[in-house]
């Protein structure tokens, strides 16, 4: 019973690890290696490999690699049916060898083993698969004791728990196959299309077109292509998030969008959606945390007439509705477990059956899930099915909060006025200096949510068509956000609004303060007095 506890402590902290990597590395070939080194730790995996199909060629290569050294590596290929890898290539099931010293099949094309003890060696290969398609290997060499094959025969107790044991590597092996494919897919992509553009051309006089390098390839800025439509920002962080949506869009892989509240991830869910070949079938959005538990289930699955009082007529749930498209599960962290044991069904076997009826509906439907919780820790609690989180986790990508593309601010800022300029009928032209640096200051708990929330307030009240710092919620205009000192009274919101507009008329005069004193009414030495006090250096307003 300990030994289990610990398997199952150990498991959900490699595939955290695994899932981390994977949500925070945008490097594909990065997170591949990563993900090796990481089993290496955890598994006490002395080899490991990650191998990929080329369906042009028919030849499988090993892509990334771990206890191999470059030549190794480079003698790891093989063709479909030959050897354990090329048998679970073509059979798509997984093959365990408890000692390769006595299979026929294994072959050590990489020549690694030689010097190793080929009798306590165990070997096992997992199918990578995209969708029903086999796309590669997920490889791991494991050192056993020796008598593990004569306690087998034997069927002692030692023995199964070492079958066990094995068994359970299997299924951790299996989640991190599933975990990748998506990765692995992508860089089989790129492996074909290498192999065609380098590839030299013979009889008709064309040449080979120019291998492109790498660094060439990742130092391009986003194509207006690749830019989704909804989502505002020319920051680092959001234009790695608009490569990931370009690369998550093509497939039809589970997506989970993780992120604080407030980032977009109702957006992002959207720009998927609409980059995708199912763009133009139905998107349909549910949020899992608006309605009672009792409704959620009927809402999502649908129920037959006279399943329960008040069910008058059959309802289609949001899954029928969504076939053949997409589904997006807003705070899918707030399901409870029946339901979540429900939507792994619909995830792994495409089937499910409404409330109240026995008949099994089969949907082609794309699922895109949002949290703002922490599902791991969910987990631990046992709120949460841990066999569910690593089904939605297969591609997880995560939303940078606010306060992490700060240049963003602005951009966002303006269009919210635009936005609201329209919808109110008002004629804000600008924002002011102090405001400008008031939401720049500011951590955004609330992120872009708080941040149109503060805008559409703003143009509200504004009188002058700018947007001045007092027109901004009080939160961003404390001494530690406004740079004001704080006194308490009524007189520093008064100075903070003097202030303000002192710095205007010195912007719109550029820094003459004669005439910024003439706008407003004071006469010189007020306003040499009034720049003293509050600090003012009208010299940079000068251009």
């Amino acid at each position: 019973m300990l030994i289990a506890q610990e398997q199952d402590h150990g498991s959900i902290s490699l595939l955290a690890e695994v899932s981390r990597t994977i949500t925070n590395e945008n490097d594909i070939n990065k997170v591949l290696r990563l993900v090796l080194f990481i089993m290496s730790e955890h598994m006490d995996m002395l080899r490991g490999m990650i191998t990929i199909l080329n369906r042009d060629t028919g030849e499988i290569v090993i892509n990334e690699s771990f206890g191999l050294t470059t030549e190794e590596k480079e003698r790891g290929r093989y063709r479909i049916g030959e050897g354990i890898i090329g048998q679970v290539v073509k059979t798509g099931k997984t093959v365990i060898v408890p000692s390769i010293n006595n299979e026929p099949l294994f072959l050590d094309r990489t020549r690694s083993r030689t010097k190793a003890k080929k009798e306590s060696l165990c070997f096992i290969c997992i199918p990578i698969k995209a969708g029903t398609e086999i796309i590669g290997t997920l490889s791991a060499d494991r050192q056993i004791e020796q008598e593990l094959s004569r306690e087998k025969s034997k069927k002692s107790k030692a023995g199964e728990e070492r079958m066990d044991m094995l068994q359970h590597y299997v299924d951790q092996l299996s989640i991190i196959a599933s975990m990748i494919s998506q990765a692995v897919r992508l860089k089989q992509l790129a492996h074909e299309e290498n192999t065609k553009t380098t590839a030299v051309v013979t009889g008709n006089g064309k040449l080979p077109l120019p291998k492109r390098k790498k660094d060439e390839i990742e130092e391009e800025s986003i194509s207006e292509a690749e830019r989704p439509a909804n989502i505002i920002g020319n920051t680092k962080p959001i234009i790695a998030l608009f490569k990931m949506i370009e690369k998550i869009a093509k497939t039809n892989a589970t997506t989970i969008v993780l992120g604080e509240s407030g980032v977009g991830k109702e957006l992002v869910a959207s720009a998927i959606h609409f980059k995708s070949r199912r763009s133009e079938k139905p998107f349909i959005k549910f949020n899992c945390a608006a309605l009672p538990e009792s409704i959620v289930e009927s809402e999502l699955f649908g129920h037959e007439k006279g399943a329960f009082t008040g069910a008058s007529a059959t309802r289609h749930g949001r899954f029928e509705l969504a076939h053949t498209g997409t589904i997006f599960l807003d705070e899918v962290g707030e399901l409870s477990l029946p339901i979540q044991a429900k939507l792994l069904r619909i995830i792994q076997e495409k089937e499910f059956e409404r409330v109240g009826g026995s008949k099994t509906i089969k949907v082609d439907v794309r699922v895109i899930a949002a949290t703002n919780r922490n599902l791991e820790e969910l987990i631990r609690k046992g709120l949460f099915r841990e066999d569910l989180y690593y089904r939605l986790n297969i591609f997880p990508i995560t939303v940078p909060p606010l306060r992490e593309r700060k240049t963003d601010i602005l951009l966002l800022a303006d269009y919210f006025v635009e936005k609201y300029n329209t919808a109110n009928h008002k004629g804000v032209r600008r924002i002011s200096t102090t405001s400008i640096d008031m939401l720049m200051r500011y951590h955004w708990p609330g992120n872009v949510r708080e941040l149109e929330n503060c805008i559409e307030r703003a143009v509200i009240l504004s009188e002058d068509n700018v947007i001045h710092g007092y027109h901004l919620p009080p939160t961003l205009q404390t001494a530690e956000s406004s740079g004001t000192p704080y006194t308490g009274s009524l007189q520093q919101k008064l100075d903070a609004i003097e202030k303000e507009m002192i710095m205007e008329a010195l912007k719109r005069t550029k820094g003459n303060m004669s005439r910024a004193a003439m706008q407003l009414g004071l006469s010189d030495r007020i306003m040499g007095l009034r720049i003293k006090k509050f600090e003012i250096d009208y010299r940079k307003f000068r251009m």
